[in-house]
């Protein structure tokens, strides 16, 4: 059976991004780490790849120097079941240098975009009144941590 794994490449910290983000969700584990022989372009003994799992989901991540760096067309994204899910996602992730963003997407201290969403979002922007439903969109994209509360409100 073939399996999509995400490839995520950093300049020289996949182990600590790896290690972060494996302390964010369960069901998480580094599973393998490889590092450069000597004659590579890096250093040898130096991290090569990590191998890890986020909530049982495959990644791998490499050092493979400056030259690769990570833009917001790609993006990982979680769905939340809570705002104090949302909350601890968002304070973590754009702690440490992270950036936030508009409608729920941030910036991580490594450079990796991520979308921070409650689960039930579509059904939190629709509406059988279409101008309630275009109230609650205008009040997202004037968010950057998504408030479930406030779009229920909107």
């Amino acid at each position: 059976m073939q399996r999509i794994t995400p490839f995520l490449t950093y300049n020289d910290k996949a182990e600590d991004a790896a290690t972060f983000y494996t302390s964010l969700f369960n069901d998480s584990r580094i599973t393998k780490t490889t590092y450069y022989p000597e004659g590579t372009p890096m250093p040898k003994g130096s991290v090569m790849t990590v191998e890890f799992e986020l909530a049982n989901q495959p990644y791998v991540a490499l050092n493979g120097g400056p030259h690769f760096t990570f833009t917001e067309g790609f993006s990982l994204s979680v769905s939340c079941t809570s705002q104090a899910e949302i909350d601890e996602l968002w304070e973590k992730l754009t702690g440490n240098g992270g950036q936030p963003g508009q409608c729920g997407w941030l910036k991580d201290q490594f450079g990796l975009s991520w979308q921070i969403t409650p689960a039930n979002i579509g059904q939190l922007l629709q509406s059988n009144d279409p101008a309630r439903a275009q109230r609650k969109m205008a009040a997202m994209l004037q968010m950057y941590k998504i408030d479930i509360a406030a779009l229920e409100q909107a």
